[in-house]
């Protein structure tokens, strides 16, 4: 593989972008040799939900669109990039029990920790923010069946 590889798209900060942000990540790690059915796709497509929900839900109208930034360098390192126009950092919430949001960043952080990854927020020199995770590449030799046990 490449020393480094990079994807990029642009989305309407719109709740349906939240999917198709999703399938974009998906399709391109499938193609750098992340099989879907794995456990390491599963937490990364959770993980890009809650920041594309953020970037469209927390930036008030005031970002019409957001950026999904991929780099994966010399097979080691994955860096996911949700980029907004919205000048506010996410805010570190309590995870309460009988909250409804605000637990994505919680989420997000913890996913990320449980991984081996680092999760970092950075500002723009347009105004906005990078909300980013840095996770170690891990790809499996098989695909994982539904048992949770590697197929022959």
């Amino acid at each position: 593989m490449a020393d480094h590889l990079e994807a990029s798209v642009t989305l309407p900060s719109d709740p349906a972008s939240v999917s198709a942000a999703r399938a974009y990540v998906l399709s391109t790690l499938s193609e750098w040799g992340l099989p879907a059915d794995t456990e390491a796709a599963e937490t990364i497509r959770l993980i890009v939900s809650e920041l594309a929900t953020n970037a469209v839900q927390h930036t008030f109208g005031q970002s019409p669109t957001f950026t999904v930034d991929l780099q994966l360098d010399r097979d080691e390192q994955l860096r996911i990039g949700v980029t907004d126009s919205h000048p506010r950092f996410p805010k570190r919430l309590p995870a309460a029990v009988q909250q409804d949001n605000g637990r994505g960043m919680v989420i997000i952080r913890w996913l990320t920790a449980e991984c081996g990854g680092k999760l970092r927020v950075r500002p723009t020199r347009e105004g906005g923010k990078t909300v980013s995770i840095e996770l170690p590449w891990t790809v499996p030799a098989q695909p994982v069946s539904a048992a949770g046990q590697q197929e022959p």
